[in-house]
């Protein structure tokens, strides 16, 4: 399982890689839903090798390139997953979306770190437990700035991208849910849907 999931996770690097390197969204958006369906499709450490994905059609209205505002209390989390432990999350910013408001960007705290950026909304086609935009620990990094001398940084959340995590497909995953930051009012109707 071990370098199985090694050879998951690079597929997925790549993959993101990818879609930064194409210009416009419509057709990174489409490059992600292929490359994303064939992983499910073949790769021995898919969540459910027979899930059909659903997909929203791409929608610009939900792309946002947004600065990260640091000017959060200092916040420290810790999840507890039945599969990997407690994993720690530090609060390091927030993100103000129009028409969905403000999400919590995370640290992943533990080894390697990463930005991690779930949301959970109220539309009745989405997983209830919340989705993922950005968890670059894993690969998916839609991009963005940073200037070191000002420490000023930009994201793209584009929730055209946002994906189930694997305990929406098996629960013998065990997947750190969007915190209440990270739940919005909002109905957003883009993205991956429930399991098909």
């Amino acid at each position: 399982m071990t370098l199985g999931l090694l050879d998951w996770r690079r597929r997925v690097t790549a993959l993101y890689a990818s879609v930064r390197e194409t210009a416009a969204p419509v057709a990174a958006h489409q490059l992600w839903c292929a490359g994303r369906a064939e992983l499910f499709r073949t790769h021995p450490e898919s969540a459910d090798r027979s899930a059909t994905l659903r997909v929203a059609p791409y929608d610009p209205g939900w792309r946002f390139v947004v600065e990260v505002d640091p000017a959060v209390p200092a916040t420290r989390i810790e999840l507890p997953t039945a599969t990997d432990g407690v994993v720690p999350f530090q609060l390091i910013g927030r993100v103000h979306l129009p028409t969905v408001g403000d999400l919590d960007v995370w640290w992943l705290g533990s080894y390697g770190g990463g930005v991690w950026l779930p949301l959970r909304d109220t539309h009745p086609d989405t997983y209830g437990g919340g989705r993922y935009v950005l968890d670059t620990v894993k690969g998916a990094d839609l991009g963005g700035t940073v200037d070191p001398g000002t420490g000023r940084a930009t994201l793209v959340v584009d929730l055209n991208f946002a994906y189930n995590p694997s305990c929406a497909y098996d629960e013998r995953w065990a997947c750190p849910l969007a915190p209440p930051g990270n739940v919005t009012a909002a109905e957003v109707p883009v993205g991956e849907l429930l399991p098909g």
